[in-house]
């Protein structure tokens, strides 16, 4: 184990949540050993602001639950306490046992269920802090931060791959995924936006094993997309992701088969609208979930219209609205898409019309609409794409509209 002292690094008490200390005093005061560990730590050595405060104790989800009146226990693979404050969750995990061999692990047998694949259905197995590290994905994700003597203690090497900007798993990394291979996205996902290298052998066995991914829930991929595409490093994200064959997973309308004109506009809806994704972020203009899928569901959605108008000669409008329908529930069930985000997406869909056909008299209404910011960025990715002077011309219309309005 190594530890580095107050004086050797960065983190300063005075950047962790109010909370987040609350809690560690209390396991502390109760006899428990209790750490700052993740992200938290990672991203205050970085100098970055930590998105949540995760905590790694002894105390068993039961002691968790007595010593804290606001706990919620969750999670079937892995028991965790959820603490919850007013302005914020702290996440409270019991240290897990590390299985060093297969005997070992069949020890535990009654503890620890596996699926065929290998993937963990069941981890329930406490231990001490040490084994608890050996446990985590991420070298870098497994730093221990102490309270009482302001020290981290690093069992993996996280400290030296933080500061030479390496990804790397801890263990063998085809077993690692195989536990769970949504281990395959966060690789990328923090080597993107950490700007971190993959170290060889964690990068070897992902493009052998992406197709595991088929066996995570949809609802579990959804999340898992919105933490990959929503902040601000999208479509870098989506290039690496491409290049290790696990975006068909995450989006498996990407390799469907359009026409030949719609195949072209699809492919670049992707590009534009990720990057339009990433440039809006930071400045919190645009809800992302329901733009980023209304966007790339788009021609998805005209290509269904276009047969059904060639094949059964219906009307557009009963064309629109059976083509809607049906690839807003076929992608419900594939992405796990919530009810929610689906409602704002057909919403989104259904302003295409009224932008497109600047009827003056329903102007302020159409601007006042909650998706309208969504569905006017839409008509802009498209007047891109399509190269119709007459989206141009809309987009135009609608911007001088918009700028009237908010002066009003």
């Amino acid at each position: 184990m190594n530890l580095i002292i107050k004086k050797n690094h960065n983190i300063s008490q005075k950047k962790i949540s109010k909370n987040s200390m609350k809690v560690l005093y209390r396991l502390n005061k109760s006899g428990y050993e209790a750490y700052l560990v993740g992200g938290g730590v990672r991203d205050l050595l970085l100098g970055k602001k930590p998105k949540d405060f995760d905590i790694a104790t002894n105390a068993k989800p039961n002691e968790i639950r007595k010593l804290f009146k606001n706990c919620r226990l969750i999670g079937r693979r892995f028991i965790i306490a959820h603490l919850i404050f007013k302005n914020e969750i702290i996440e409270v995990s019991t240290f897990r046992a590390k299985n060093n061999n297969l005997k070992n692990h069949q020890l535990y047998s009654s503890r620890i269920k596996k699926s065929n694949n290998g993937m963990l259905l069941c981890d329930n197995n406490f231990g001490k802090v040490e084994e608890d590290a050996h446990r985590r994905d991420l070298t870098i994700n497994a730093l221990y931060y102490s309270i009482k003597d302001s020290g981290i203690r690093d069992y993996v090497g996280g400290i030296k791959d933080i500061k030479q900007k390496i990804i790397r798993l801890i263990g063998n990394a085809e077993i690692r995924y195989r536990e769970d291979p949504v281990r395959m996205l966060r690789v990328v996902r923090f080597s993107v936006r950490l700007h971190m290298y993959i170290d060889k052998k964690t990068e070897a066995p992902i493009n052998k094993l992406s197709k595991l991914l088929n066996n995570i829930p949809p609802a579990r991929l959804f999340t898992e997309s919105i933490k990959l595409f929503c902040f601000g490093y999208g479509y870098l994200t989506y290039i690496r992701l491409k290049k290790y064959s696990l975006i068909y997973p995450l989006l498996p309308f990407v390799s469907n088969k359009f026409s030949e004109k719609n195949t072209i506009f699809f492919k670049n809806i992707i590009i534009y609208c990720l990057k339009k994704v990433d440039s809006y972020t930071s400045k919190k203009k645009i809800r992302c979930p329901e733009f980023l899928f209304a966007s790339l569901l788009w021609y998805p959605l005209i290509e269904k219209i276009q047969k059904l108008l060639t094949h059964k000669k219906l009307k557009y409008l009963k064309a629109y609205s059976i083509s809607v329908h049906y690839i807003l529930k076929k992608y419900s069930i594939l992405l796990g898409i919530p009810r929610n985000i689906l409602l704002n997406i057909e919403k989104i869909w259904n302003l295409q019309k009224d932008i497109e056909n600047k009827k003056k008299s329903e102007t302020k209404i159409i601007i006042q609409h909650n998706n309208f910011i969504q569905a006017l960025e839409l008509i802009s990715l498209r007047s891109k794409i399509e190269n119709k002077n007459e989206l141009k011309k809309i987009l135009f219309f609608w911007n001088k509209q918009n700028i009237f309005f908010k002066k009003k």
